[in-house]
Parts: C-alpha cells; structure tokens; sequence
C-alpha cells in the first residue's frame, strides 16, 4: 500500500505554511498606524500648545493677546493629546511583539483595551476643542460671544490644525481597534 503523498513512485511537494499569515501583516500594519497617531497626536500637542497671538491695541502696553492657555479647553486638549502621544510611544514594543508573535493573543488584547481608553481620552479633548474653535469662528449671537478669528486669524488657523491633527489620531486609533479585534477574533 503506498502513501497518499506518494504517487507512482514520485513525493508531491507540500507548501509550507507561512508563519503568522495574515495576522502578521495585520501587526505591521498597525504598528505602522501607531506611527502615524504618534505623529498626528504629538503634532496637534504641540501646534495648540504653541498658538499664541497678540494684537497691539493703542499702545504698546495695552494689548489684546489670544493664547491656547486662556481656555480650559485648550489646556484639556494639550495635556491630553500629550498623554495620547505618550502613550502610542510606549504601545511601540508591543505592537512588535505582535509583529513576532502574530498568534499571541495577550498583547493584542492588552493593546486593544489600552486603545479603547486613550481613543475616548483623544475624542474627548478634539471634541471639546472642535467647539472652542467652532465658538472662535463663529461666535454665538444668543450668548453674545463675538468671532475672534476675524481679529486672530493666525491663532485660529493653529488651533483648527490642531484640531484636524487630532481628528486623524482618533482616526487612526478607531482603526487599530477594528484590526485587533478581527485578529483577535479569527483563528
């Protein structure tokens, strides 16, 4: 009786199986989007944390100044965005862990939980901060709250960038969840 993986005499070559597949490439994937919302958190931290404008007035010692530490919201916004940034840093290390070990479902799991708590950490402060900015650019008539923008152009256009830089890193880390959650959840 012959071997089923022989046939007439002759070895049926097997393909070997590729180790980590395509939970491997989901890991350097996301390590790569780890990068990117490192980038974009620090980014925004850094752009509100430097918006400062002041306008002379009458004189030079009277003088109207916008800056990101007049409004609580920008303070939130960049200790958070820092924080968010901090974090995505440390992450590093065990996004490689998953590179090396596709099939280890500690990291991942660790990494996912971790994502969920900095994502509503960074959505909380981009929203806040989204309606600060929203307030400088439009004002609210009901509340008698002028635009300042018109006045403050450069510090508005800052604090819209941060805000936008924010937007991605939340971006960025919604899609690191989905894809640990679809390698955590297929074997």
């Amino acid at each position: 009786m012959k071997s089923s993986n022989v046939v007439k005499g002759k070895a049926v070559l097997v393909a070997p199986q590729r180790a980590g597949g395509w939970k491997k490439g989901i890991a350097i994937v996301d390590f790569i989007l780890r990068l990117g919302a490192i980038a974009a958190s620090f980014g925004a931290a850094a752009t509100m944390g430097m918006s400062d404008q002041t306008l002379p007035f009458f004189t030079q010692f009277f003088q109207f100044e916008a800056s990101y530490d007049s409004f609580s919201a920008f303070r939130f916004f960049v200790i958070t965005m820092a924080l968010v940034a901090g974090y995505l840093v440390l992450s590093l290390p065990f996004s490689i862990v998953t590179i090396i070990r596709p099939h280890a479902p500690g990291p991942r799991l660790f990494l996912i939980i971790l994502d969920t708590i900095f994502l509503t950490l960074a959505t909380a402060s981009a929203a806040s901060a989204a309606a600060i900015v929203y307030l400088a650019h439009n004002g609210n008539q009901d509340s008698n709250w002028l635009a300042i923008c018109n006045q403050f152009g450069d510090f508005c256009a800052q604090t819209s960038g941060a805000v936008v830089s924010s937007l991605v890193a939340v971006v960025a880390l919604v899609l690191l969840i989905i894809m640990s959650a679809l390698a955590l959840g297929k074997h």
